[in-house]
C-alpha cells in the first residue's frame, strides 16, 4: 500500500470529521432570528436583499440547483465529476423554458480565488449566463461564494460573464395563488445564524489554508459519507421547525448537501415506504427498497436526529458535486414539486424523479397546521 493510499485510510474520517465540526454549528436562536429578518427584508421589498416572483401555480416552471462549489480543477474540486452532468441538465431546463434559482454556494471562493474559479469553470457559467440572457435566471449567495454579496466582486468577476443585469440577491420569495389565497415559497442559501459559517473568517481560514491542502493531497471528498449527518440533520430539523411558525409558507434551502423532500429526508422516506410495502406484503418491493437502505448505510451513519416531520412545509436542494457526479435539485413545473436527480450512466446524463406532490396537497397541508395550532375559541 502507498504513503498516500495508508495516509487516505487512516485520516479520511478524523480530518472530514474536523471540516465538518468547522464550517457547521447551527444554533435554533440565531437560525430563527437571521431567517426571520430576511424574510421580513423581502417582504418590505428591501431590494438588496432579495426580490419577489409572482408565478401561477399550474404554469409555473422553475428548477433550483444549489452548492456547486465550483472549484479550481484540483484534487480539491468538488464539482469536477459533476461538470458534464449539470450541464446537460442545465441544457435541458433551458430548452424547456424553466426558470433557473441558483441557490448559493455556486462557487468555491473560501478555496479559491474568485479569478481561478472564473476562468476554470468558463463553460458551466456560460450556460448559466444563457437563461439570464431570457430573464430566466436568479442568483443568491451562500456561505463560500460570500464575496458575491458585494458590488466590487460583482462587477470585476461576475459582469464579464452575466453582463451589468445579473442581481445576487440572499433570499428569494416565490408567490401564486391557490383557492383565491396567496401562499410564498422562500428560498433562501440556509447558512444564516450559522455561527460557523455566516460569513466566519476563522472557518474560511481554516478551510483554505488547512483543510484544502489536506484534501488535495489525501484526495477526500466531504460529500458522499458524512461521519457527523447528525449535525447536517440538526440544521435541518432546526429549519423546518422554523417554517413551521410561517403561516402559508413552503421554505427551500441549501447548505446542508442532504436532498430534503416535503420535510423527510432520503433514509425517513425509504423506511416509510417500507412499512407500507411490508403491510401490503409487496415481496418484491420490499426487497428493493431494503437493498436501497443497504446501499445507503455508509452515508447515513451516525445519524442521530431522527424525527418524522409531521408537516411537508420544507425542502433542501442536496447539492450538485457528490462524489459519484450525481446532482440532485427540486423542479417546481405544471403544479408539482419535485426531487430529481441526474445521474450520470454509461457517459449518458439521466433524469431521474426520486420525488413528486401536487402543489395544492402542500397548500392544502399549511391549512391543516394552522387549524391545529389556532387556539381553541371560548366557550
Amino acid at each position: 500500500m502507498g504513503l498516500r493510499k495508508l495516509l487516505q485510510k487512516i485520516l479520511a474520517k478524523p480530518v472530514t470529521r474536523l471540516a465538518e465540526r468547522v464550517s457547521s454549528s447551527p444554533r435554533q436562536q440565531d437560525v430563527y432570528a437571521s431567517l426571520d429578518a430576511l424574510l421580513k427584508c423581502i417582504r418590505e421589498e428591501a431590494k438588496e436583499k432579495g426580490v419577489t416572483i409572482p408565478f401561477d401555480i399550474n404554469t409555473g416552471k422553475f428548477v433550483i440547483f444549489s452548492d456547486q462549489h465550483k472549484g479550481g480543477g484540483d484534487l480539491a474540486d468538488d464539482f469536477v465529476k459533476a461538470e458534464s452532468n449539470y450541464i446537460t441538465a442545465l441544457q435541458f431546463y433551458r430548452q424547456q423554458g424553466f426558470c433557473f434559482i441558483n441557490l448559493g454556494d455556486c462557487e468555491e471562493l473560501w478555496e479559491n480565488t474568485p479569478k481561478v474559479v472564473m476562468e476554470r469553470n468558463r463553460s458551466s457559467l456560460a450556460e448559466e449566463a444563457r437563461f439570464l440572457q431570457t430573464g430566466m435566471y436568479f442568483r443568491v449567495f451562500g456561505n463560500h461564494d460570500l464575496e458575491w454579496k458585494y458590488a466590487i466582486q460583482q462587477l470585476q468577476f461576475l459582469q464579464p460573464v452575466f453582463g451589468n443585469t445579473l442581481k445576487v440577491y440572499e433570499g428569494i420569495l416565490l408567490q401564486c395563488v391557490y383557492n383565491a389565497k396567496t401562499y410564498s415559497i422562500f428560498l433562501t442559501h440556509g447558512h444564516q445564524g450559522d455561527k460557523r459559517s455566516d460569513g466566519n473568517a476563522f472557518s474560511k481560514w481554516v478551510v483554505a489554508a488547512i483543510w484544502t491542502p489536506i484534501q488535495r493531497f489525501l484526495e477526500i471528498s466531504t460529500n458522499s459519507v458524512s461521519d457527523s449527518y447528525g449535525l447536517v440533520d440538526k440544521h435541518n430539523i432546526i429549519m423546518h421547525d422554523w417554517c413551521v411558525t410561517q403561516p402559508d409558507m413552503v421554505f427551500i434551502s441549501g447548505h446542508t448537501h442532504k436532498p430534503v423532500f416535503a420535510s423527510l429526508d432520503h433514509i425517513d422516506r425509504l423506511n416509510k415506504q417500507l412499512k407500507k410495502a411490508e403491510a401490503a406484503n409487496n415481496v418484491e418491493e420490499i426487497e428493493s427498497i431494503k437493498a436501497e437502505l443497504k446501499k445507503r448505510e455508509a452515508e447515513y451513519a451516525g445519524k442521530t436526529d431522527t424525527r418524522v416531520q409531521p408537516y411537508p412545509c420544507y425542502f433542501n436542494t442536496g447539492c450538485c458535486c457528490f462524489e459519484d457526479g450525481d446532482i440532485t435539485g427540486l423542479e417546481i413545473e405544471d403544479g408539482f414539486i419535485r426531487l430529481i436527480k441526474w445521474e450520470n450512466k454509461d457517459k449518458i446524463s439521466k433524469r431521474r424523479v426520486l420525488e413528486e406532490s401536487p402543489l395544492f396537497y402542500l397548500f392544502d397541508k399549511l391549512e391543516e397546521m394552522k387549524r391545529e395550532t389556532a387556539p381553541a375559541s371560548p366557550v
